[in-house]
C-alpha cells in the first residue's frame, strides 16, 4: 500500500509529520510544485518526499487536504479513479450553505471522485492538535472514520493505527459521519473534540 499527501497546508503538513513520526513512506504534492516542498521534505526526512500532484494521484491511498473549494482540481486528474481510497481531510467552514444543496461537503466530494472510495477522516481538529497529544501510557488520539463503502473505512483505520491514532468508525456518511460535516454552517458535534482512547 501506498501513501500520498495532497496539498502542505497545515492539515497536509500535519499528515506529513504523523507519517514522519512513525517513518511511514509518503509522497506530499501541491499546486506549486515539489521544488517548493524542499524545506518541509529536508526537515522531516527522507519517509517524506516531494511530488508533482499528478504523480502523487498513483497512489493507493491519497489524503486530500486542500481547501474543500480546491478538490476539483485534483479531482479532474482522472475522469476514473479506479477504486482508489481518498481521504477527505477537507471542511466547509467558508461555504454557504446553498451551495451544497443539500448534501454533505464529503457526497459532493465523492461525486468529483469518479470510481473513487471515499472516507471522511482527519478532519475534526484543528491542524496545530493533529497527532499532538501529550505521549501518556495506554492512550491514544482518537480519528474519526466515517464512508460509505466498509472496507475502505477499514483500511483507512488501519493506516490511522500506524500513524498512532485510535480509530472511531462511524458508519456511512449520511448517518454516524453527519457529525464529522459542517451543516447549514454549523459545525457537526465531533469537530473540535479532542479526544483519546484508552488502552
Amino acid at each position: 500500500m501506498n501513501y500520498a499527501i495532497i496539498g502542505s497546508g497545515e492539515i497536509g503538513t500535519a499528515l506529513a509529520r504523523a507519517f514522519a513520526r512513525k517513518n511511514i513512506e509518503v509522497a506530499i504534492a501541491n499546486s506549486r510544485g515539489p521544488k517548493t516542498l524542499a524545506s518541509l521534505t529536508e526537515e522531516l526526512g527522507p519517509s517524506v518526499f516531494p511530488r508533482s500532484v499528478q504523480d502523487a494521484c498513483e497512489a493507493e491511498i491519497i489524503f486530500l487536504a486542500v481547501p474543500f473549494t480546491a478538490h476539483p482540481d485534483v479531482a479532474k486528474q482522472f475522469k476514473q479513479w479506479n477504486g482508489k481510497i481518498i481521504v477527505d481531510t477537507t471542511n466547509v467552514f467558508h461555504v454557504a450553505p446553498e451551495e451544497l444543496g443539500g448534501l454533505l461537503s464529503s457526497e459532493i466530494v465523492s461525486k468529483a471522485f469518479v470510481g473513487a472510495r471515499l472516507v471522511k477522516a482527519f478532519n475534526h481538529l484543528p491542524a496545530a492538535q493533529l497527532g499532538t497529544n501529550p505521549p501518556v501510557k495506554g492512550q491514544r488520539q482518537a480519528v474519526f472514520l466515517s464512508s460509505n463503502d466498509a472496507d475502505a473505512s477499514a483500511t483507512v483505520a488501519a493506516v490511522a493505527t500506524q500513524l498512532g491514532f485510535a480509530p472511531v468508525e462511524l458508519g456511512r456518511l449520511d448517518r454516524g459521519g453527519v457529525p464529522l460535516h459542517v451543516v447549514d454552517g454549523q459545525p457537526g458535534g465531533i469537530l473540535f473534540q479532542n479526544l483519546v482512547s484508552l488502552g
